[in-house]
């Protein structure tokens, strides 16, 4: 099945449904994945999260509500789901430019945001290079914690994180690495609910390795399931190629794969320290599921 048809028909129910609840798990359904799959493709795809563009759609039809009728302003901020005036006018405010009342008067500049619609544009045929893996269950151990997420660059929170890890601490850790992926790891989880993944959302940070071993108590312990996963190569600039990468996995690899994102969690393996090579090494493992599509 054409998953960018799907997609497309997803989009189409928002349309007919935006001045109502739009319900995620019918989205879903009708793009034939899981609620989570759909909106991290999404948010990959469309360069923000799935709520923040039915928010845009509905404020820029409430702009030609204002323009062609006479609504009163306060029936239009209940059917777009604000709970009051004062929160309707800011929203609008932050989009236009203007107040509602102001949108009404002649000659005023409002922002339209037409609806979205997706297809695959092939650009050059650049290689992915990736492996699928069956993997009993593991843990990962190591340092724990939650920081936003940054798309372009180095995190500056993440350096923190390795920085309070000590040469004893990598040497414990790498005792304990004895299954792959091996050595030193960092592991996305818990992923914000609701907005999934737009830059400065907030997620689990683990820096540690993958084990079967009881680890000391000292160490945060994060529990894997059996599963499959889609292991992706890349080499190039650190970390441009790695992000560039991880964006093409969910606009490109997913959409014609036939899998689909488990909403598990994320495992990067980097070869060494050393970022600075021009053909720095990564490894990123996704936990997958055979699509609905296939």
């Amino acid at each position: 099945m054409d998953a960018f048809a799907q997609l497309n028909m997803a989009m189409q129910y928002i349309e007919e449904h935006l001045m109502e609840e739009i319900d995620a798990q019918e989205l879903s359904r009708i793009a034939y994945c899981s609620e989570y799959h759909f909106r991290r493709m999404f948010s990959f795809l469309a360069g923000m999260p799935l709520g923040e563009y039915i928010r845009r759609r509905r404020l820029a039809l409430a702009a030609t509500v204002l323009k062609n009728s006479k609504e009163k302003i306060i029936d239009l901020t209940l059917r777009m789901g604000y709970n009051s005036p004062d929160a309707f006018a800011k929203a609008f405010q932050n989009m236009h430019g203007v107040s509602p009342s102001q949108a009404r008067k002649n000659n005023v500049a409002l922002k339209a945001f037409p609806p979205m619609t997706f297809r695959l544009i092939i650009q050059g045929g650049t290689e992915m290079n990736y492996r699928i893996v069956e993997k009993e269950a593991f843990f990962i151990a190591g340092i724990k914690k939650r920081i936003p997420l940054i798309y372009e660059g180095k995190n500056p929170h993440m350096d923190s994180m390795w920085a309070s890890l000590t040469i004893d601490d990598f040497t414990e850790l790498k005792q304990l690495s004895n299954v792959e992926p091996t050595g030193i790891l960092c592991v996305s989880a818990n992923f914000t609910e609701g907005r999934f993944l737009a830059e400065g959302d907030y997620v689990d940070e683990y820096i540690g390795v993958a084990t079967t071993k009881v680890a000391p108590n000292r160490w945060e312990i994060l529990s894997i399931d059996a599963c499959t996963w889609a292991a992706f190569t890349t080499v190039g600039e650190f970390p441009k190629t790695l992000q560039d990468t991880w964006a093409r996995i969910f606009t490109e690899w997913f959409p014609t794969s036939g899998y689909e994102s488990t909403g598990g969690p994320e495992i990067l393996w980097n070869e060494s320290p050393n970022t600075t090579k021009p053909d720095y090494k990564s490894e990123l493992w996704i936990p997958i599921t055979k699509g609905s599509q296939i």
